[in-house]
């Protein structure tokens, strides 16, 4: 099978958090450690980069040193992700201009699976993988889309991070299981300008979200298609439609459809308290780590707003461009019997849906539920919210009457 979910690391043993903030601090005191140099570092950057994604740049660290309130850990993790990111988009332009075929390279009719954080878009999205005739982005390519110039590590990199979290928080698995070649949704690529939920759902940065809110985001969809294209070149021979998904296109669209005009949604829909309360509980195993303030009452405000602001913004869209082939499945109809689901998508799509690729399909689902991923517990009530004022404020959405 081509798309395989890890199961959990057998022997990884938890490392305690509190412990390792204690070490880096008395690391940092005693200069054995250098502590992450962010204001120098911003400089460098400033004075190195383009401003089209220095002054995103710059609003995040300055977000993440003024409101984040990050743990020795945290400031550690954050500093890493944007220094590797830097490197990545420095790369990525090194490489567009000496290759500039890379921005000829045709991706036709992507398959873009739309829906809100837990609403079931990496199930459909993985399945799919399961067929030789679509392509899609792996978790390392996501994490590290560029690939270096001498040996490629980025497998074996994103094996040692995946094991590294799981090891600080070994819920995380069960919340969003995953592993380094696991087909997996483009959040990664934003980060080269910059933007995106990969840095929303790790820290408290509100002057950061607030921001990109009200800027010109067509720059970074531009980026996320050179990078796509990137990909495409980089796997010669690998032809077929990209698959593709993230949650952050709720919110852009628009501008996703500008850069991909055939695109085709299959756009998920699921109960607004299990998406929010299950966002809010993803968000929480992650912000947790970093900072020892995280504040459940504040990620379930924050995250019912985003569920908000996505359902209705993608609404006015589709709403708009009904000329767009679009397909609505709902999460329990695919508890149900996803087989039929499947079908319905395939009949959708103008394919036909092969015997030997619906028993990848089985296998995969087997191996999902091997993997304890069911095993995700939130309550709603942990976050500050009740679940049918939920229904109600999030069913007021345009989204949620299509």
């Amino acid at each position: 099978m081509r798309n395989k979910r890890a199961r959990p690391a057998l022997g990884t043993r938890m490392i305690s958090v509190s412990r390792l903030n204690r070490l880096l601090e008395r690391a940092w005191a005693r200069k054995i450690l250098p502590e992450p140099p962010f204001e120098a570092a911003l400089a460098r950057w400033q004075a190195e980069g383009d401003p089209r994604w220095t002054a995103p740049l710059t609003v995040l660290v300055r977000s993440l040193e003024r409101e984040a309130d990050l743990n020795p850990l945290g400031r550690t993790l954050a500093y890493g992700q944007i220094s590797r990111a830097v490197a990545a988009r420095q790369r990525a332009e090194r490489l567009w201009r000496t290759h500039p075929e890379i921005l000829e390279t045709r991706l036709r009719a992507p398959v873009v699976v739309l829906g809100q954080m837990r609403s079931g878009t990496t199930r459909i999205h993985r399945l799919l993988a399961c067929d030789p005739r679509f392509r899609f982005t792996r978790f390392f390519e996501t994490m590290a889309p560029i690939a270096p110039r001498s040996f490629d590590t980025r497998r074996l990199a994103a094996a040692a991070g995946l094991r590294f979290l799981h090891s600080l928080n070994p819920d995380l698995q069960a919340v969003h299981p995953t592993s380094a070649t696991a087909a997996e949704e483009e959040f990664g690529l934003f980060s080269l300008s910059f933007h995106g939920a990969q840095f929303e759902a790790q820290w408290r940065i509100p002057a950061f979200v607030r921001w990109w809110e009200e800027a010109d985001r067509r720059p970074v969809y531009a980026d996320f298609r050179r990078l796509m294209q990137t990909l495409a070149w980089s796997r010669p021979g690998d032809g077929g439609p990209w698959l593709m998904k993230a949650p952050q296109f709720l919110e852009d669209l628009d501008l996703l459809l500008e850069q991909f005009p055939d695109a085709r949604l299959i756009c998920l829909d699921r109960d607004p308290a299990a998406v929010v309360g299950s966002s809010a509980s993803l968000v929480w195993n992650q912000m947790k780590l970093q900072s020892d303030t995280a504040d459940k009452a504040w990620i379930g405000g924050e995250w019912l707003r985003k569920t908000v602001r996505r359902a209705e913004a993608s609404s006015l869209v589709r709403r708009a461009r009904l000329d767009v082939p679009q397909i609505e499945i709902g999460f329990d109809e695919v508890d149900r019997d996803w087989r039929a689901a499947m079908r319905r998508i395939y009949g959708f799509l103008g394919l036909a849906l092969p015997s030997a690729t619906e028993e990848r399909m089985a296998g995969y689902l087997a191996d999902a539920d091997r993997s304890g991923f069911r095993g995700h517990r939130y309550g709603l009530a942990d976050f500050g919210l009740d679940a049918d004022e939920v229904r109600n404020f999030v069913g007021t959405a345009p989204a949620y009457a299509l």
